[in-house]
């Protein structure tokens, strides 16, 4: 039975360009593919331009040869990337492989534990400093508040310089009055003496000096003034000074503060064996260059705040791509399976509806990402845990490079899942794969390391289940992928294993199921592609029995069916015997299973 639809993980998820490939930038990337996504539009435009000519010939002699050099020469370019094609399909087998590493610790090389361990140091730091929740620093915005804080200090300078002259200007002045005042007592004094009038000379005396006692009292008050004014800017300055040792400080990383706690996929980032998975995974994503490592981590962590991603998961974002992209079964090994169906994007309704406008595109990324990080969210992180997948990518009937709009979607998630997604898929497998397309691998194949190389497996429609069956059991791969799984209610269920053989050309096969009581047999058969016929009947264990024929044999064509399932209720020892002639020149893959249920007396 199908899982729930999901989306899978990593960046080598959408199309082949993996978590690991070497640093470019996404405009870099873009333009690369643009670049050949155009190249071979071009070639496919000039093949139809050539083919268009011909029509247009006048002499219809002319037109004729033409057609005639021109179909001969479409075959030989059919005929050669046929041949390319199928030289890569018989590579699929020969070609190494990627082994997934482990995540044991105690099993690591002494380097790569030692990357781990300087990972695990740099990490508590940066928790200690909360460095990886914290706003990327903006070393301009701190420059020009360093700036202005200085520019206040040169102003109050500035303006308890011109406070002390003030103050000077005024002692000047009041200096002046007093000697002036002086002069004016001596003159009334001597006026006294002449005239004798003491009393009045006396009483000026007392004047004077109420006057430059007076005076000298405003002095001292406009000089307590500018004391206050001078103390109150010598306080401005100081509280400014501390605002800017608090910044250099944060700048600096050195604030005194608790810890910070930070998980990832539910996962924290110390203190569980499961974190360790978690840092070797970024390890591996930069060749386990630690500073590489941390950054791409550090990256990762403010992303996914700014991105909101908890509040994502929870997102209702609708269902019109559950076909585009879901989880079915396991591989052999353990690993969930997601497909990437890019056929469904043929519905122009779909596509319209998923590409009209840049809304509708940022939906299909959140709900890619959603997908994704609800399918890594699933995963088991333990050391000896399957926390990687398989992705199984289904070019059947895909838009090709021609949709824009599809491929820039692609590029821009492909990018985040690089960037925030690293080492989530153990294998790559490419089925129903076009000739163009692995032209076009071929052009790209330059810019992918040996490792991602290495996860990529390329099918051409012909060998694409006979592929799949490679790593998954037919039993859990989809009807439409050669397989025997289904949705509907079916006798048997994914827990009831299949045999593969492989009928050669021009021969007859039979399968038999031998039954040594009364039961009621069932059994289900399948040939990938058919264009055979079968037939089934029962041959009872005693010499005077009669065969019963439980099948007509009858020839089965590609289209007509996909899975046949027949029943028998057997009353004595016998065996049924299925029949499968094929008069093809290739060969084909049967696939059966069957069971019998005891008749109750």
């Amino acid at each position: 039975m199908a899982e729930e639809p999901q989306k899978p993980a990593s960046a080598e998820e959408v199309v082949p360009v993996p978590a690991d490939t070497p640093p470019t930038t996404q405009s870099e990337a873009e333009a690369e593919v643009e670049a050949n996504a155009e190249s071979i539009e071009e070639v496919v435009a000039e093949a139809e331009k050539a083919q268009s000519g011909v029509e247009d010939k006048i002499s219809q002699s002319e037109a004729e040869a033409e057609v005639e050099a021109n179909a001969k020469s479409i075959e030989e370019v059919v005929a050669e990337a046929e041949k390319a094609q199928s030289g890569a399909e018989d590579k699929i087998s020969q070609s190494v492989s990627f082994k997934e590493e482990t995540n044991v610790v105690g099993d690591l090389p002494e380097a790569q534990r030692k990357a781990l361990d300087e990972l695990k140091r740099l990490v508590q730091e940066a928790l200690n400093n909360h460095e990886l929740t914290a706003p990327k620093p903006e070393p301009e915005k701190k420059k020009t508040e360093l700036k202005a804080l200085e520019k206040k200090e040169e102003e109050v300078s500035e303006e308890k310089k011109e406070v002390e002259v003030t103050e000077e200007k005024k002692e000047a002045e009041v200096t002046e009055e007093k000697k002036e005042a002086e002069v004016i007592e001596e003159k009334k004094e001597a006026e006294v003496i002449e005239e004798k009038k003491e009393v009045d000379a006396t009483e000026e005396k007392k004047e004077a000096e109420v006057i430059e006692e007076k005076k000298e009292v405003e002095v001292t008050e406009e000089k307590k003034e500018a004391e206050v004014i001078e103390e109150k800017k010598e306080t401005e300055v100081i509280e400014e000074k501390k605002e800017r040792e608090v910044l250099e400080e944060k700048k600096e990383g050195v604030v005194p503060i608790s810890p910070e706690e930070v998980e990832i996929w539910g996962i924290p980032l110390l203190g569980d064996e499961r974190s360790d998975v978690i840092l070797l995974k970024f390890l591996r994503a930069r060749d386990f260059k630690v500073k590489d490592a941390l950054s791409m981590l550090r990256n990762t962590v403010r992303w996914r705040k700014e991105f909101g991603i908890e509040g994502l998961v929870e997102e209702d974002l609708g269902s019109d791509w559950d076909k585009v992209v879901f989880s079915h079964g396991h591989d052999k090994e353990g690993h969930p399976v997601y497909y990437n169906v890019f056929g469904e994007f043929e519905d122009k309704e779909l596509y319209n509806k998923t590409f009209w406008d840049e809304e509708k595109r940022n939906k299909l990324i959140r709900w890619m990402i959603q997908s994704l990080e609800k399918s890594v969210r699933s995963l088991d992180f333990s050391p000896t845990g399957i926390s990687t997948i398989v992705q199984v990518n289904d070019l059947k009937n895909s838009p090709g490079l021609g949709k824009r709009e599809l491929r820039q979607a692609t590029n821009q998630v492909l990018q985040l899942f690089q960037d925030n997604y690293p080492e989530f898929v153990a294998k790559q497998i490419f089925i129903n794969v076009p000739w163009w397309y692995l032209a076009f691998s071929r052009m790209i194949s330059p810019f992918f390391t040996q490792r991602t190389k290495s996860k990529f497996l390329f099918a051409g429609p012909s060998k694409s289940a006979h592929t799949l069956f490679q790593y998954i059991a037919p039993e859990l791969v989809p009807v439409q992928y050669g397989g025997l799984s289904r949705e509907a209610e079916q006798e048997f269920t994914t827990s009831d294993p299949v045999t593969e053989v492989t009928i050669k050309p021009a021969t007859k096969h039979a399968v038999e199921f031998p039954v040594s009581e009364k039961s009621h047999a069932v059994w289900e058969i399948r040939v990938v592609g058919w264009d055979v016929s079968y037939g089934a009947e029962f041959v009872p264990g005693a010499e005077d029995g009669y065969t019963v024929i439980v099948q007509k044999n009858r020839k089965i064509g590609p289209a007509d069916e996909t899975v046949i399932t027949n029943a028998f209720k057997i009353g004595e020892p016998g065996k049924i015997v299925l029949t499968i002639d094929n008069q093809t020149s290739k060969k084909k893959k049967l696939l059966y299973r069957s069971k019998t249920k005891p008749i109750p007396e």
